[in-house]
Formats: structure tokens, sequence, C-alpha cells
């Protein structure tokens, strides 16, 4: 096969950012592999708006927004396969994949760029009672049916999870003539945007029920009923709350996480809190060469910051390709650690000399906060506090920082984010 100075994985949101701006930064020999047989990723079957406000200044759905980065492929004349499946990443960067038309085939890379995506969290059914039957779909599938297979799961509906895409699809298929009876939440604040909860469930009449959980479902060959109950702190359900509703769907949005099987089996470090890579200030894992961005790197709520990082992968593995694929491993770095709320950063050091005039640390926090701030210090020296009046896990926070301010810090070994009530 042909050699390639980089491979991206995955032809979604974040790999066709990648390519674009490594063409962009002077790169021509670029490769895209897709398992899927278009480019564009999960953005194909979202075909509700809210896409593209920070890219492109204007409001998209997300098969014009992928469309926009599809072109920008294809008119830069960036190579790509589709339908095919990267079976292996070898320590020395040699890809391994397979498709029909070229059977198992390796290319070495001088760099690689991770953009594989997420998939949903399988976890929401396994621990509730009673049969499985047919009619339990995962928001995500029940999504692709109603949107790209044209087909509908069913009338009466049922949401466990309040993810992001378990309250679009509340919307979806309510706009389709289902009714969908409620939306029960295992935890005491909601998984998704804000902005969701009012357009697909506020503005519909559908009932978010907070701290309740599925306790049994009903029916053996289809779903005829499911039973709710509200569940204490330590999120057992409470005898005397259940509610019973009668459906015969029920669907699942039990979280995302980032699709790493390659990722581990390539040695790449991971994050037990995004269950992504850990990454330094150029988005590079601990094997040199080796890039991360978008959703496999940590869960993100808007497409546009996946764009946004995608593009400095793919601007860094040019980076790293013209001088001379170096493995500066043991140049000084800063840590950077997330504590009092803020569950983890996205990047989690820093080397001074290789980052950008102004570095986005993204992280998430671990609970709803009101009225809170948002405290950055650099080893024991508070250097910024600023006030959120609400701070919630379904949306991304961030914090920029300077390379000026971290130059004239010389000593300075750690850079902490907390959230702190004064």
């Amino acid at each position: 096969m042909k050699t390639y100075d980089i491979v991206i994985v995955g032809g979604g949101p974040a790999g066709l950012a990648a390519a674009v701006a490594a063409k962009e930064a002077g790169n021509d020999s670029i490769l895209i592999l897709e398992r899927d047989h278009e480019l564009g990723g999960i953005l194909n079957q979202c075909i509700h708006n809210g896409f593209g406000l920070h890219t492109f200044k204007e409001e998209l759905t997300g098969p014009e927004y992928a469309y926009r980065f599809i072109k920008q492929v294809v008119d830069l004349g960036i190579e790509y396969k589709l339908n095919t499946m990267v079976m292996d990443i070898a320590e020395d960067k040699t890809v391994t994949a397979m498709n029909r038309e070229d059977g198992m085939f390796q290319i070495p890379a001088k760099a690689v760029i991770l953009a594989m995506g997420c998939r949903e969290r399988p976890r929401g059914a396994l621990n509730i009672p009673g049969y499985r039957p047919a009619g339990i779909f995962s928001a995500g599938t029940a999504q692709r049916l109603v949107n790209i297979e044209g087909y509908m799961p069913g009338r009466e509906v049922v949401i466990l999870g309040s993810g992001d895409i378990g309250l679009i699809m509340a919307r979806r298929m309510t706009l389709e003539g289902a009714k969908v009876k409620v939306v029960a939440e295992l935890m005491p604040y909601s998984g998704g945007l804000k902005r969701n909860i009012v357009q697909c469930l506020d503005d519909y009449g559908i009932p978010l029920k907070l701290s309740h959980t599925v306790v049994d479902i009903e029916g053996k060959e289809h779903v005829t009923a499911v039973t709710i109950a509200e569940v204490g702190p330590d999120r057992k359900p409470i005898p005397g709350t259940e509610e019973r509703y009668t459906c015969d769907t029920l669907l699942l949005s039990c979280g995302l996480i980032p699709e790493n099987e390659l990722s581990r089996a390539a040695g790449v470090e991971m994050s037990p809190i995004t269950s992504g890579p850990v990454v330094n200030e150029s988005l590079e894992t601990n094997i040199p060469g080796v890039f991360a961005c978008g959703n496999v790197l940590h869960v993100h709520d808007l497409v546009d910051y996946v764009s946004e990082e995608a593009k400095r992968a793919g601007q860094n593995a040019v980076k790293y390709i013209a001088d001379g694929c170096k493995d500066d491993k043991g140049a000084p770095v800063i840590e950077v650690t997330a504590t009092q709320g803020a569950r983890y950063t996205a990047p989690s050091s820093i080397n001074v000399d290789r980052m950008d005039d102004l570095l986005t640390v993204r992280f998430r926090v671990g609970d709803v906060y009101k009225n809170s701030f948002v405290s950055v210090y650099f080893d024991d020296e508070r250097v910024m506090h600023n006030q959120k009046r609400i701070l919630a896990p379904g949306e991304m926070e961030q914090i920029i920082l300077r390379k000026s301010q971290l130059q004239e810090h010389k000593e300075i070994k750690k850079i902490t984010i907390k959230i702190e009530q004064e």
C-alpha cells in the first residue's frame, strides 16, 4: 500500500476538520479511514438544527454541517477510504485496516490522528428487573431508525436517561406522532444541555423526573409497560414511589463513552474519568505522533468545539512531522489537574515552548453549582477567579491560558482548576 504522512481514523466531524486543517497547514499526504459507507459520522442522523453557530455563524442541521466539511475535503483533494475498518495501530504508527476492495492492508504513517467519536453507554438496561422484550432501543438507534431508515420504533414511549440524544428523541418522536409519557433520570440533574430541556421537553409538555429510574419492564414478546420509581441519595429505588406507564417502547439514553478499543490496544494512556486518551497541549497522547481529538478524547456538548479541537490536532500533526517527528517527552511540562468539583481537564499537561499563544483547556463539573467561581491556581497562587451563575455536568466549561502568562511564571509546576463558593 501507499504510505501517508498522516492517517486519520474516523471520517466524522473530528476527522474531517483535522484533515482540512492538516491540508491547509501544508501537508498533502493525508488519508482518512472511515468504517461507514459515507463521511460525516453521527451528524448524518442528527437532522435537527442548532449546529454551526460558532464555526459558521449560522444555524445548520447535522447533515448540513457535515456537508460543509465534506465539501472542503473533496475540494482540497484529500484522500479517503469508506467501508474500511481499522484493526490495529502499531507502536511504529503502522495502521492495519481492511475493506472489500483491498482486503487486509497496512499503511506506515508518520502521524496518526484518532477521531473515532463515541458510542452510547450500554449499561442503562443491565440492572432493570423483568424480561428483555422487543421495543427497547438505545436513543441513538431510535434516532437512526426514524431519521435515516424511516421506521417508527413505537407509539407510546418512555425514555430512561436525560442525555442530549434522549432529549432530542423525545421531541423527534412527538413530532412523528408518538406520545412520550415521561423522561426518567437517575441523577438529581439532567445530563443534557439546558436548551435541549427547554426546547425538547418543556415546549412539548413532556415531564422530566429527576432522581428516578426504571424498576420493572413488563411484556415477554414486546414491551407493554414500565414502572419507574424515585431513588434516594444511594441511587436505590424508594419503596412506595413506583409509577406504572403503559408503553410499547423504552428508549435508553444513559450517556456516551469515547470509542477507544483501538487506542487501548495501541498502548495509549487512558483517563479513568473520561475513558479517553490523556493528551498534552498539542492533543498528543503518550505515544509520540499519535493525536486524539473530538469525542474520542472526551465527550463534547457542541460539535463546533469538536471541529475547533480537531483543527488543532491536524495542525499539530503537521508541525510534529515538520519538526522531524522528534520525541521530546523528556521536556519539562506543567501538570494540569482538576479538583474540588471539576472532574478532569483536557489537556492534562503543557509544554510551554510548544503551546500556541492561546490554549483552551476544557473540563466538566461533577454536580450542579450555583453562583460559584471557576478558579485557576498556578501552584498555590490563584490567578483566575471567574464567577459563573450556574455550572452543570451536561455543559462543558473552558478556560483560556496565555503563553505569555505561563512564561512569566517560569517555576510553575502545576495548574489546578477548582470550583469555589467565594
